[in-house]
């Protein structure tokens, strides 16, 4: 049997983001490769918690044995009280999709403690996981990680079963993300109220962040001259999400930071030509001869790309031929799986710092 694991996240490690999406299916792949894994679930406040939450997970993870290594989702890893991590005996890996301070739309006092905590909890780790060069880069530059303690662990996609679903018309632009201003949901509804000329409809599908948001977005999409041929789906089924894929003509984000975007993998393995943005870790997850990116912000860049993937059909299938063979080329989630295997054993058998 190999050795077992553990690995500490806040909250519900099955919640539908993409962040949560990369633990659980880590988790499932480790095991199915025959090491026990405990889930440890922290407090779900983070990155933000108050100091009764700060405390129970910094006993939660002392309450590891020193024998196993730890993975900390970083969502809670950049946050933790430095001092007391330090206190921690488990060997730490630390698993950042991307750096807390890069978050948008925070505070500049929040940005930068989580900036300063962040850099500080990194020297703990015995080692980083990322899921990009992007985020590897970023975490050289910005925050001083030597680059032989970073190993990229690019995230896996699903092997499905080919699905017979008809192209929908008119067309159907389909856009995936949490429901959080960071993956600039309300940018692409502004492009598409460019659109009225041409013949589509758009599906916006994410798990809701917060109730002021999704508010935000539905007003938006209530004031669009356009707004009846934009649905804001929120969660749906994976079953319904794998007929979305089926029945969109294009995929679309108009997200303002990637530290990787898992649903840019799922629409390449659709197929599906991609719109979005060269915000983080997009260009680098998105070949150029697949999708067309544009700057971040730019709502008419976007309505632009659209039209062309909408009008120019020569060009659009040209391009979901690319994404189709792109999406074969894309490692499964256990390969992902041996190579966090790999970190953790050289983790248990390098002699400690």
């Amino acid at each position: 049997m190999t050795r077992p694991a553990n690995f500490a996240l806040p909250g519900d490690i099955t919640t539908l983001t993409g962040g949560y999406l990369y633990d659980h299916q880590l988790v499932q792949g480790l095991r199915d490769q025959g090491r026990p894994v405990q889930v440890v679930q922290l407090p779900d406040s983070f990155p933000t918690p108050d100091d009764r939450d700060m405390a129970r997970a910094i006993d939660q993870l002392r309450a590891l044995p020193a024998d196993q290594p730890v993975i900390i989702d970083g969502l809670a890893f950049g946050a933790l009280d430095t001092k007391a991590l330090a206190s921690v005996r488990a060997p730490i890996v630390a698993m950042i999709h991307h750096p807390l301070a890069q978050e948008s739309d925070l505070p500049d006092d929040l940005a930068d403690h989580l900036l300063r905590t962040e850099r500080a909890n990194l020297r703990l780790a015995r080692h980083v996981l990322v899921p990009s060069p992007h985020t590897r880069d970023m975490l050289i530059e910005r925050y001083d990680v030597p680059a032989d303690r970073i190993t990229i662990a690019r995230p896996g996609t699903k092997a499905r079963q080919p699905r017979q679903v008809r192209k929908a018309h008119p067309a159907l632009i389909l856009s995936v993300g949490i429901l959080h201003p960071r993956k600039g949901h309300d940018v692409l509804v502004q492009a598409l109220g460019m659109l009225g000329d041409l013949e589509w409809q758009a599906q916006i599908v994410g798990n809701p962040w917060d109730d002021a948001h999704v508010t935000r977005l539905q007003d938006l999409i209530a004031r669009s001259p356009l707004g009846d041929r934009i649905t804001l789906a929120g969660r749906v089924s994976d079953d319904r999400l794998q007929d979305l894929y089926g029945q969109a003509s294009v995929f679309a984000l108009a997200t303002r930071y990637e530290g990787y975007g898992i649903v840019f993998d799922e629409a390449l393995s659709h197929g599906l030509p991609i719109v979005s943005t060269t915000a983080g870790a997009v260009p680098g997850t998105v070949p150029a001869d697949a999708g067309l990116l544009v700057a971040p912000d730019d709502g008419a860049a976007l309505a632009d790309a659209l039209r062309r993937m909408l009008t120019d059909v020569s060009f659009r299938e040209r391009h979901a031929d690319a994404a189709r063979q792109a999406g074969l080329a894309l490692p499964s989630w256990d390969d992902t799986a041996r190579i966090v295997a790999r970190v953790l054993d050289d983790v248990m058998d390098a002699p400690a710092q």
